[in-house]
């Protein structure tokens, strides 16, 4: 599987992103969609509001959180095989809005993609 960075959409794009996957269901707080560089917003990989909601970004319930996430991804095949698509095309950075680097969506999202390899 090709490399897939991440990066929270607060920090600067730079050209090694590649192609820059919004992977949140809520465009990111106080951001004009100019400034965010996005080229592509994937509402459909990410969280359902209610396991959102539930997690809070809270790492006390980060397993249970990755989970349950890739019980929804694996009930969505259409949109994570669209992923995938652009993951073969090149460089990608899934770009996503939460303050914690090592418990979030994009982060669970890479895992998932990396443990269900097609």
């Amino acid at each position: 599987m090709a490399t897939i960075r991440l990066k929270r959409i607060y920090e600067e794009p730079s050209p090694e992103d590649g192609l820059r996957i919004l992977v949140e269901r809520l465009w990111p707080r106080g951001l004009s969609k100019q400034s965010a560089a996005v080229d592509l917003w994937l509402k459909d990989v990410a969280p359902s509001p209610e396991l959102r909601k539930w997690f809070g970004h809270d790492p006390e319930k980060w397993e249970e959180f990755q989970k349950r996430y890739g019980a929804e991804l694996d009930a969505n095949q259409e949109a994570v095989a669209e992923l995938r698509r652009k993951i073969q095309e090149g460089p990608v950075t899934f770009v996503y809005a939460a303050r914690d680097e090592q418990h979030n969506n994009a982060v669970a999202l890479r895992e998932y993609l990396r443990r269900h390899p097609s």
